[in-house]
């Protein structure tokens, strides 16, 4: 079985807005109101290419009652975990506006439930792949990452980061199968500024050398990098196509890549598979379908 963990779920408003003006009443074209949150994506994405996943994590309130049922709706196994107090938080995403987003905090997440989590994973045996992917509350304890790893090492867990930071630097010992920094985060990493293909590939290998096996780094319109861990490098540009929406065209990335994996074990079809189900949410209102991801792969160079 594939699990997905996502710390802080979310329901995310997506909008549209025609000439948007600071300090005015704007009102919406478009809408959308969707379950969000990087491992949710990245369930969403294999359950639409045909794989099935359970979807972990915490929810609270009413917003978390209504993230619970939009995935049940997409036919999506999920055991999260209930929060008494607070509630899950939503996300305005303004898809014409420069990206624009404004984040909810989400509940405070105490001791006890998230021993409730690390005792669900601790179930996780041979040939099951977990996600980690994305932020943490701030009520959880930073090394979370690493500590879920570290409880799993040795077990033939194929594990995926999907972070930042510190929270990705710490599970770099723990020699994840796949991580996926796009190249702004791993620049801030290394504290410079990565802007093509070209730049990236040595700063892939300096995580490959501290951990890592498989480094995908995402590129949004430059396309993406791949250095595997069998010692090739493998560059691919953006498929052509209209930016829709980029919300979880990375995670979709990370979906594509697994789902590749799983499928033939071969770094290329994983990669090309990555690529394209990145691109086909961004040209997409939703997330990539199977479909979608077969147009693109057809037409990709």
């Amino acid at each position: 079985m594939i699990y997905t963990v996502t710390f802080n779920p979310s329901l995310d408003y997506i909008v549209s807005v025609d000439h948007f003006q600071l300090g005015k009443t704007n009102r919406t074209i478009s809408e959308l109101m969707l379950p969000g949150g990087k491992g949710i994506n990245v369930s969403i994405v294999l359950k639409n290419l045909g794989l099935e996943s359970t979807a972990l994590g915490f929810t609270a309130g009413f917003t978390g009652r209504e993230i619970r049922e939009k995935i049940t709706s997409l036919g999506i196994l999920h055991e999260f975990i209930h929060i008494q107090n607070g509630f899950s938080r939503i996300n305005v995403k303004m898809k014409d506006f420069d990206g624009t987003e404004i984040n909810g905090q989400g509940p405070d997440i105490d001791a006890a439930a998230v021993g409730q989590l690390l005792a669900r994973l601790e179930k996780l045996e041979e040939g099951d792949a977990l996600v980690l992917a994305g932020s943490i509350p701030r009520s959880i304890p930073d090394s979370i990452y690493r500590d879920i790893l570290s409880m799993l090492q040795g077990r033939d867990v194929l594990t995926v980061a999907d972070a930042t930071g510190d929270l990705l630097l710490n599970v770099l010992e723990y020699h994840p199968f796949l991580i996926k920094p796009n190249n702004h985060e791993l620049g801030e990493i290394f504290h410079t500024e990565l802007l093509t293909r070209e730049e990236v590939i040595p700063y892939a290998h300096r995580l490959q050398e501290m951990g890592a096996r498989n480094v995908l780094v995402s590129m949004a319109g430059q396309g993406a990098v791949l250095v595997a861990e069998d010692g090739s490098v493998r560059q691919l540009p953006a498929p052509e196509g209209v930016l829709v929406n980029a919300v979880g065209a990375g995670d979709s990335m990370v979906a594509g890549f697994l789902a590749g994996w799983l499928e033939r074990k071969d770094y290329e079809h994983a990669f090309r598979m990555g690529v394209a189900a990145g691109s086909a949410s961004a040209f997409s209102e939703h997330l990539a379908t199977r479909a979608e991801v077969e147009a693109l792969l057809k037409n990709m160079r």
